[in-house]
């Protein structure tokens, strides 16, 4: 099996390997979706429950939520899927013990990023908390697998440019 983990920092552009994938029907797992699942379970809401749930959920050695999305993607028996939304190295190191990977970042210019948020819209978005948000995405280690990527995006023009930029990507790395 091969994972594809999808890494950047908020809004720069990781969701276009969601539709990519799904436009493709390869399988896709995101940590984001399954700290969000919890968040609706529990009746919780807002950027600060989400940011607690999350925090939770990651566990004492910050790969709780990696777990279970890895587990997941091991589940599908598809020979190519994605992961989305690992925040550390270490979180990297364990993937590569289950599979072959290559980490592909989207980054994108913090102030786009920050337009993004505001578009969006979503329910752990807001322009209040958008930098507090970074700084604890750094702090759980982000900054290191964006570094450490094996393929870089920079998505700063159309969805089209960023959609054939991962296109080129992925047929490089067939399973």
């Amino acid at each position: 099996m091969k994972i594809l983990v999808i890494v950047g920092m908020p809004a720069s552009g990781k969701n276009i390997a969601r539709l990519y994938a799904e436009s493709k029907g390869m399988p896709y797992f995101a940590t984001g979706d399954l700290v969000r699942a919890a968040v609706k379970r529990r009746g919780l809401q807002g950027p600060q429950q989400t940011a607690a749930v999350s925090t939770e959920l990651r566990g004492e050695d910050g790969m709780g939520v990696t777990r279970m999305a890895l587990s997941a993607a091991l589940q599908s028996g598809k020979p190519l899927v994605f992961l989305e939304g690992m925040r550390s190295w270490s979180e990297i190191e364990l993937i590569r013990r289950k599979a072959e990977v290559v980490v592909i970042a989207f980054v994108a210019p913090r102030q786009t990023r920050r337009r993004r948020v505001m578009e969006r819209g979503r329910d752990d978005d807001s322009a209040a908390t958008f930098d507090d948000r970074d700084l604890r995405e750094i702090e759980y280690g982000t900054s290191v697998p964006v570094a450490l990527a094996d393929e870089y995006i920079l998505n700063t023009g159309t969805m089209e440019e960023a959609l054939g930029h991962l296109d080129r990507i992925v047929r490089k790395c067939p399973p």
